[in-house]
């Protein structure tokens, strides 16, 4: 795991180059505290911040292959390096690294081209300079799991893991864009190309984009594909598939020369993966877990009882509002986008408390409801696809079963959400049917904004001008739009990795091996009509865990939200929302702003609605994001400014350098 950072450039003078790449560099430095390093070559940079996980000695970045002629600043991990490199030797390449991942997507990408990016089964974000052509390659993983921004800069070209890094670049400035802004209140997240900040861009999942001779290439290497052949089996082989499958995505995401602990929910997902962990692993497992203080919220009890179970030494973090309310601008500044929930800060901290446990890499359950269909929102939409074809008596009993966790859907609401329902049987947004009842809250939120346009237009556009995407069937649509914006633009990124790598702590997700994702792909709803989230996953693991993991309806994970503000009214909150600030910023509606606020201030926590609880963070969020990048520039809040790059990583980037310029 790493943090890159790099840029082309006609205007900054040869002199600079080397002061601003490590400026950029030192602001991503808690992505890699390990080691430094940089690249430089006419007019362009490009450098590494590295988190040591795979070949500690030998791992090294930027790196090149023995020619000099390609560089590569790699971010991630490649599960299957050990299997590609076997591949790569018999084909003829040279490694002089004893088992570096890094040198294994190198040789990959000079003996296959962009066609590499297909066989990695990883979490990546690379950077490759052809040093005889000047040729420069960008390419992600195919699930969006790391980052890769980029931006112009006055002509320049500039690309990080971070946003926050392209501050160091001069003349660099940040500006909210409120067209994506209000994108971003309505769908939870920013389109899988897009940024809240004008000219910034990210790239998107599973593409390469090259830059040759000052010409832009931006391409997708692989498309999300759900439409599998069904599994051609009996339900107990299905069975032993998923077992086997998921057994082997774990044992290739333990593989590490650090030891990888695991962060436990306490729900099904985590526990799988904690099971699979504790017969897999060499050390005694580590589990890890946040507590709340408020009752509603936590979870410690099932995280409890699932380590006893499975025997791992168990870790709960306690988290109070407090806590949240006061670590949370440290956590906007490393997110760096506007959001709709809390969650992401109790991440946040609990990854401080696992790097101080001594734990560099962690497994999660993330991307097990997408590929499985766990998420009330694909049963939901699988009920308002078929409601017109239901009694009134079945419609009640499947309402009744969709969020047993929420007072609004018990009974005395079953008129209320009969009509809603009904309301939303029939698409209104072309292609985001599955969706369209959460984007509700989303539409609400974009009030925020002085200027009225269409929230859902790019969105629209977007799902458009997919290919084959308005033949999928309504399931598919839902998985495709969960793939492509929340899970890549928040469960990944602000409450993932973001949160993770804010203290140098590696998230790594089984449920995202590609063999997974297909092998569910291939199973769901073959074994049952859609009512239970996850039936034949919970059959795979029912004897290996506690009974009620599997027999419980999904707990999904949740933080206090407005209401923590309200009771412990940080300093910085007054002040941020005051009128002077809200004005400030000027693509905000300052009136709706201060009427929203007065509201969430002074009423009673039950008066509060979803929308409006999810809009006051997004206020919250957005202000802080102002501050801290608008009129800051970037700048880190107390607690968050990036250390000085380490002594030998700077002789050695000398050095570095020195080979440069005796090469030419």
């Amino acid at each position: 795991m790493c943090g890159l950072a790099g840029f082309l450039s006609t205007s900054l003078h040869p002199g600079a180059t080397a002061e601003v790449i490590t400026s950029m560099l030192s602001n991503i430095h808690h992505r890699g505290p390990d080691e430094a390093g940089y690249y430089l070559d006419d007019g362009m940079a490009m450098g590494t911040v590295r988190l040591a996980i795979v070949d500690l000695a030998g791992g090294s970045q930027p790196m090149s292959d023995p020619s000099g002629r390609y560089w590569i600043c790699f971010n991630g991990e490649i599960y299957n390096h050990i299997e590609l490199r076997a591949e790569l030797e018999r084909l003829g390449r040279p490694f002089r690294t004893d088992h570096s991942d890094t040198e294994v997507v190198l040789q990959a990408w000079i003996q296959w081209g962009s066609d590499c990016f297909t066989r990695f089964n990883g979490a990546f974000a690379v950077a490759i300079r052809d040093a005889a052509t000047g040729d420069l390659v960008l390419a992600r993983d195919r699930y969006g799991k790391r980052p890769l921004f980029y931006a112009d800069a006055g002509g320049d070209f500039l690309f990080a893991s971070e946003m926050k890094a392209f501050r160091a670049f001069p003349g660099f400035r940040f500006d909210f864009d409120p067209r994506e802004l209000a994108t971003t209140y309505a769908a939870w997240t920013p389109l899988p190309d897009r940024t809240p900040f004008r000219g910034v861009r990210q790239l998107p999942m599973g593409s390469v984009l090259t830059i040759s001779a000052g010409r832009r290439s931006l391409r997708p290497y692989e498309d999300l594909d759900f439409d599998v052949p069904g599994f051609d089996g009996t339900e107990a082989e299905a069975i032993d598939m998923l077992r086997q499958t998921l057994r082997t995505s774990v044992e290739l995401r333990l593989r590490s020369d650090v030891e990888v602990g695991v962060y436990l929910s306490g729900g099904l997902d985590s526990s799988i993966v904690t099971r699979l962990a504790t017969q897999l692993s060499p050390y005694e497992v580590r589990t890890f877990s946040v507590a709340f203080q408020d009752k509603s919220f936590d979870e410690s009890d099932s995280q409890r009882l699932v380590a006893e179970h499975l025997g791992t030494l168990h870790t709960a973090v306690p988290i109070t509002s407090e806590d949240i309310t006061e670590h949370f601008p440290t956590a906007v500044y490393h997110a760096e986008v506007p959001t709709f929930r809390t969650s992401f800060v109790p991440m946040f901290l609990l990854s401080r408390h696992v790097r101080d446990a001594g734990i560099k890499t962690i497994l999660s359950g993330e991307g097990a409801d997408e590929a499985f269909l766990g998420y009330s929102l694909f049963r939901e939409t699988l009920l308002r696809a078929r409601w017109n074809e239901l009694t009134d008596g079945e419609r009640r009993t499947r309402l009744a079963g969709l969020h047993p966790e929420l007072e609004h859907f018990g009974s005395a609401h079953q008129a209320h959400l009969l009509g809603l329902y009904q309301q939303f049987s029939v698409e209104r947004l072309p292609g985001l049917f599955s969706h369209e009842m959460r984007y509700q809250n989303g539409r609400f939120a974009a009030r925020l904004l002085a200027d009225r346009m269409d929230p859902f237009a790019d969105l629209l556009d977007l799902v458009a001008g997919t290919p084959g995407y308005p033949d999928m069937p309504a399931m598919h649509k839902a998985q495709w739009l969960e793939y492509k914006t929340l899970l890549p633009g928040f469960l990944l990124s602000t409450q993932g990795e973001r949160a993770a790598l804010a203290h140098s702590v590696e998230n790594r997700c089984p449920f995202l091996d590609p063999a997974v994702v297909r092998a569910a792909a291939s199973v769901n709803l073959r074994y049952d009509d859609g009512q239970v989230e996850k039936a034949i996953l919970k059959k795979a693991f029912r004897a290996e865990l506690p009974e009620w993991t599997t027999s419980r309806p999904k707990q999904p994970y949740r933080a206090p939200g407005s209401a923590a503000f309200k009771d412990s009214r940080p300093d910085y909150l007054e002040l941020l929302l005051s009128d002077r600030e809200l004005a400030g910023i000027g693509c905000l509606d300052a009136k709706f702003a201060r009427r929203l606020v007065d509201k969430i201030m002074t009423s009673p926590v039950e008066e509060v609605s979803t929308k409006e609880d999810q809009t006051f963070l997004y206020l919250l969020t957005t202000a802080v994001l102002h501050q801290q990048f608008v009129r800051g520039g970037g700048t880190a809040p107390t607690g968050a400014s990036s250390a000085a790059l380490n002594l030998r990583t700077t002789v050695d980037n000398r050095r570095a350098v020195q080979r440069v310029g005796e090469s030419r």
